[in-house]
């Protein structure tokens, strides 16, 4: 039975995707006490990865799709992280957001917004963070964006 927080996406039309496998030579993420460490997640959906470069062939709203994206991606690396149970998250503690976007791109913080008010959207306020938007020249693969988190956990 889902629990409070896979309810509240599945109200939300978003079922999560099993916790996709590193693709280099790293942990996709780390539990230190009651903190989970989840790496960056580039973003992808059901056709493969959304790829594309802010401020020449992608629009603001496909950004903030794909960093929602990520988003999704990041909470199912933290149920994989708490043994299948969401609801052991206790809040988003932070964002880093990464936008691969031309030098005169300066609308990083809107594009992390879809991750972000996504997150509001299905947690809550356990869903409120701290967080950092931020430019760069390319992301692994021709990503549009990649976010890596902070969690708390029960």
């Amino acid at each position: 039975m889902a629990g409070q927080f896979e309810a509240k996406l599945a109200e939300l039309g978003v079922t999560l995707p099993d916790a996709p496998a590193p693709r280099a030579n790293y942990v996709p993420w780390v539990v230190t006490g009651n903190t989970v460490w989840v790496s960056g997640q580039v973003a992808s959906g059901p056709d493969g990865l959304i790829c594309g470069k802010l401020g020449a062939d992608m629009s603001l709203e496909a950004g903030a799709a794909a960093a929602r994206a990520c988003a999704i991606t990041l909470l199912a690396q933290v149920k994989a992280a708490c043994g299948g149970d969401l609801d052991r998250l206790a809040r988003v503690i932070k964002l880093t957001g990464f936008v691969n976007s031309t030098p005169d791109f300066t609308d990083q913080p809107k594009v992390i917004n879809g991750a972000s008010d996504f997150l509001v959207a299905a947690l809550g306020d356990a869903g409120r963070h701290a967080r950092s938007a931020v430019s760069a020249a390319s992301l692994p693969l021709g990503v549009a964006v990649e976010i890596e988190g902070i969690f708390e956990i029960r």
